[in-house]
């Protein structure tokens, strides 16, 4: 068996595959948790909740609509969206003006609500959804087995993420979100309707979450805590990128995955907090993160 620094190669690219893959979701994730904040200021602690919704709507449409995996990618993050979009009309709105922390406060309320309200209607364990036909099986690769579906994922994020980036920052589109964000009474007087273009914008974000737990549905169980295990490295993540830096979301949650991934193999028991510790030895070196700006 081949080995690598001391390690069977299967076992590292394996890993290494496993880190890709959790830095597929903390790229996703982490990317509408920076739109949120970079565009509105907001931090969305609901962000996991809302992952978690996404996963259960892409359950619920198939066990309740027979509207299959292929359909959920659209209506899934949709409907997420919507709700996200109900969410900042009803509530969030009013915290613009407040304190960054009653948003905080606020968001970290709703989580608990909706995983009460998951919990209640689906138990702590939650069900199964199974993927595709068409992305089952594996690819042989020579060195490692390759998890089609796992793959699919990896790719969908990929394009997700630089689709979402370059939208935000090389088009009109994303100059106009900024540009609301930074002067919105010089935009509005454009013409433009500055609050329906923040609230289009923090449903954009959630429903970033939404597509996120449709593509995790076949791979996790879905279950009402599924969002909380993943929301604390998620934050980790965005704040070692730099709050509100689209970009830096992105590259920080791919190379935090392929580095726990790599702790995983040689030193398993520091896996869960590599993450972590990343992110004091950044914070103590460059306090904006590697990708924010420096006031």
């Amino acid at each position: 068996m081949m080995m690598i620094l001391g390690k069977p190669a299967p076992l590292l690219f394996g890993q290494l595959l496993l880190g890709i893959i959790n830095g597929s979701f903390y790229a996703m994730l982490s990317l509408g948790l920076a739109i949120i904040f970079g565009l509105l200021n907001v931090i969305n602690f609901a962000h996991g909740a809302l992952f978690m919704v996404g996963a259960f709507v892409t359950w619920g449409l198939l066990h309740y609509l027979g509207i299959g995996f292929w359909p959920a990618l659209v209506v899934a993050p949709v409907m997420v969206g919507a709700f996200g979009l109900l969410i900042e009309r009803t509530l969030i709105r009013f915290t613009y003006k407040l304190d960054i922390l009653y948003g905080l406060l606020l968001t970290f309320g709703l989580a608990l609500v909706l995983e009460g309200i998951f919990t209640n209607a689906f138990g702590s364990s939650g069900v199964s959804y199974d993927g595709p036909n068409i992305l089952s099986g594996t690819l042989n690769l020579g060195f490692m087995y390759l998890p089609v579906y796992r793959a699919f994922v990896v790719f969908a994020a990929i394009v997700i993420c630089f689709g979402v980036w370059f939208t935000i920052e090389k088009t009109p589109l994303g100059a106009l979100l900024r540009a609301a964000t930074e002067n919105p009474a010089l935009v509005q007087s454009f013409g433009v309707n500055v609050p329906r273009l923040i609230s289009l914008t923090f449903a954009g974000g959630v429903a970033l979450a939404g597509l996120a737990g449709v593509l995790a549905a076949p791979l996790y169980s879905v279950n009402p805590g599924m969002g909380t295990s993943l929301i604390n490295t998620v934050f980790a993540v965005v704040v070692i990128g730099g709050m509100g830096s689209i970009g830096g979301a992105i590259l920080t949650g791919f190379g935090l995955g392929i580095i726990q991934g790599f702790t995983e193999v040689f030193y398993p028991a520091a896996s869960s907090v590599v993450v972590f510790a990343v992110m004091a030895v950044v914070l103590l070196a460059r306090p904006a993160g590697l990708f924010g700006r420096v006031a």
